[in-house]
């Protein structure tokens, strides 16, 4: 990994640049407020699906990169969070 030679960065772009770059960035990240996030214990379930909807998930996630189970677990987030926000959970 290459050193900083420049502590501070001007914007996003060139912070980006530098890590896309391979240089050491950790002299500009602030973690002293950063928090560890523990979700809870892990439950595994089972969920039945069409077809034609598996193939509509597997398209996006293909043409995003990533796995089935993690598209669909952002999914169900962000559904929670917009639930919470509306007051429908109450």
């Amino acid at each position: 990994m290459k050193k900083n030679k420049n502590i501070m960065v001007k914007n996003t772009e060139e912070f980006d640049r530098r890590f896309d770059n391979g240089e050491d960035i950790h002299d500009l990240l602030d973690i002293s407020k950063a928090k560890v996030i523990r979700h809870g214990k892990k439950v595994r379930i089972t969920l039945d699906m069409a077809e034609d909807l598996v193939k509509e998930i597997d398209q996006i996630r293909g043409n995003i990169g990533v796995e089935r189970g993690a598209l669909i677990k952002v999914w169900l987030h962000e559904r929670l969070q917009q639930e919470k926000v509306s007051g429908k959970n109450k």
